[in-house]
Parts: C-alpha cells; structure tokens; sequence
C-alpha cells in the first residue's frame, strides 16, 4: 500500500480555525462555568487557541481516548499516547469537546466516556475544525467550520507547525 499526501489549498486551516472560533465565541458569550477539553493531538491544538481566544486558558483540559476506544484490542496502543489533563471540576460544567477532524463519532463517543470518569457535565458541547461525514455512531458537531466529503481511502491530518500555524493536509492510501 502506498500513501500520497499533499496540502489542500481549499481547506486553509488558519481561515476555517478563525470561522469556527468566530462561531463558538459568539454562542458562548453569556454561558457560564465554561471548559475547553481537546482530543489530542489535532483537537488539542486547537482548544489551546481557543482557550487563549476565549481567555480560558485556567479552563483548559486535554484527553487522549486511546484507552477508551472500541478497536483498543484491535488496533492496540499508539506509540504516541499523551496523559490526559483536567485540572478543573467536570461536574456541572460546560464542555466544549474540541477535535480536528469528526468523522465516524467513535473518537467522540471515546473522549465521552471518558470525561464521564472525571465527573458529570451541566452539558457537551462538540467543536471540529471540520466534519467529514462518515459517521456510524449518531453524533453531530455544535459548531463546525466547513464540512467535506471524502472516499473512505482519503484522510484529513491537521498539522501544526513551530510557530503554531495550523495545515491540514488530504492524504490518500492506494492498495
């Protein structure tokens, strides 16, 4: 199998991550007992720029489902498993459940339950820099940038460069 990857110029990740914070900052002005949770690594990225946009920075958190999925056993660990940080109370909290790139909802049915074991929300909120459907778990994002649609060979990546300038990248694998 090999795996060709380029930059799509018409999902510029910096403009859609200025749409989807314009989106999110204008729906959460007046809501209290707000906290940003990012999905690593993509949607961490971007909860930590929200976070900063929002001055929420003491209300940030970070997850990384790897131990919550439902292909654990099939798949096994990824190398790169990040520990998941929540420094604030979850009960009766606001969450907003920051990911990259929401496709079949089984990341965010993941990051779910496993904000479940830290406490209970007020209410979860999604946020992702884009929706590529596919989904196969009933799960919809509250706020999304652009969405797409891509064959089930195709991968979206979001990468984050030194400088913290965001890229998403198409990536297609040929059998």
């Amino acid at each position: 199998m090999t795996m060709s990857m380029m930059t799509n110029p018409d999902l510029d990740a910096e403009a859609l991550y200025l749409v989807l914070a314009a989106r999110i900052k204008t729906a959460l002005a007046g809501i209290g007992n707000v906290a940003l949770v990012g999905i690593h690594s993509g949607g961490a990225w971007l909860a930590e720029r929200l976070a900063a946009d929002l001055q929420l920075t003491d209300r940030l958190g970070f997850i990384d489902v790897s131990f919550y999925r439902d292909d654990y056993a099939e798949k096994g660990l990824h190398v790169d498993v990040k520990p998941t940080q929540i420094q604030f109370p979850v009960d009766d909290a606001v969450i907003l459940l920051v990911d990259d790139v929401l496709y079949t909802g089984r990341t965010t049915r993941a990051a779910i339950n496993e904000l479940f074991d830290y406490g209970r929300p007020a209410k979860i909120m999604l946020a992702a820099l884009v929706d590529r459907g596919g989904r196969e778990l009933p799960i919809a994002a509250d706020f999304v940038a652009d969405t797409v649609q891509l064959t089930a060979d195709q991968t979206l990546l979001l990468q984050r460069a030194e400088d913290g300038q965001l890229t998403l990248s198409l990536t297609t694998s040929h059998a």
